[in-house]
């Protein structure tokens, strides 16, 4: 249904509520006292309804005013569209997990997803199953675009951008870890930062960079490192180790399953680097929308 803006121009919401009264109490005083009003306003607004409505709409009988079948009319009309109002102005929507039904779609890198999907799907499946969830790949270098222009309504990522309309709570920092497949390198951890410099390296880049901040740290320490592999996709990392003799450097997070997995050995990396900060992204025209807001807190509750 299109809505004819025309026929809305002499409708004043404030007179529907004051009609709703007056049909409730059926007296002009009692409705004046209802509405925190003086009576001479709330006669005016009688006077404006009989008008709008061309109809008497309410009759003197005794100490009370009798609705018009006019009146009784609008007013089952009315009510139900009133009370929708209502709700949908001053009620915030309730989320029930166990019955809801939704869509929420998240962006993610893939180790993300690799470190955090395996143990929030099952859970989240157990107490919301209507609840979908559209993992769409992202990269800290595109999230705030993709949030802002609405092809993601969460993400979860170590980008740092700042902007007055994101908002942005974190999960947990993550710590980098190295790893190699044993039976390609025979390394004893923890390694030094000569041992873990003088070894070939594999890289994940998602701008197609051939160095990273370990390089400029090394730099520091008049060491370097050779990197004969760059590729954008973490899931990759696993095969080429068991395979090259190579180190890969990745969030701790794929440290455990990946060494039960595929066998790989790990160690702290030898440098002084900051940890990433895993954080919750979204857009603030998203805090109202109860499904999203249950979604965020249930992730929070599974990191803690």
């Amino acid at each position: 249904m299109t809505i004819k803006e025309s026929d809305f121009r002499k409708i004043d919401l404030n007179l529907l509520i004051a009609f709703a009264v007056l049909f409730r109490e059926q007296s002009v005083s009692l409705a004046a006292d209802k509405l925190h009003l003086g009576q001479p306003a709330v006669s005016g607004s009688l006077a404006r309804l009989r008008e709008m409505f061309d109809d008497p709409l309410f009759i003197r009988s005794g100490h009370r005013m009798q609705p018009t079948a006019r009146a009784t009319e609008l007013h089952t009309e009315l009510m139900p569209l009133l009370e929708q109002l209502q709700s949908a102005l001053f009620q915030q929507a309730e989320f029930h997990p166990a019955s809801a039904k939704a869509t929420i779609t998240i962006g993610m890198t893939d180790w993300v997803e690799m470190w955090l999907m395996p143990q929030l799907l099952p859970a989240l499946r157990a107490q919301a199953p209507g609840v979908r969830l559209n993992i769409v790949a992202s990269d800290p270098f595109t999230d705030a675009q993709r949030l802002e222009g609405g092809d993601l309504d969460m993400a979860i990522s170590v980008a740092n951008q700042s902007a007055r309309w994101m908002e942005r709570e974190l999960l947990t920092p993550m710590e980098f870890v190295t790893l190699w497949h044993p039976t390609q390198l025979q390394l004893a951890a923890p390694l030094s930062a000569e041992v873990y410099a003088a070894q070939q390296h594999v890289l994940v880049s998602y701008r197609e960079a051939t160095s990273s901040h370990i390089d400029t740290v090394l730099a520091r320490q008049n060491l370097k490192r050779e990197i004969n592999y760059t590729t954008p996709h973490f899931s990759a990392l696993p095969g080429l180790l068991s395979m090259m003799p190579m180190l890969a450097t990745v969030p701790q997070g794929l440290c455990e399953n990946w060494q039960k997995t595929w066998g790989l050995c790990s160690s702290p990396v030898p440098l002084d680097i900051a940890p990433l900060e895993v954080a919750l992204l979204w857009h603030q025209r998203h805090n109202s929308d109860a499904a999203l807001m249950w979604v965020r807190g249930f992730i929070k509750r599974m990191l803690r």
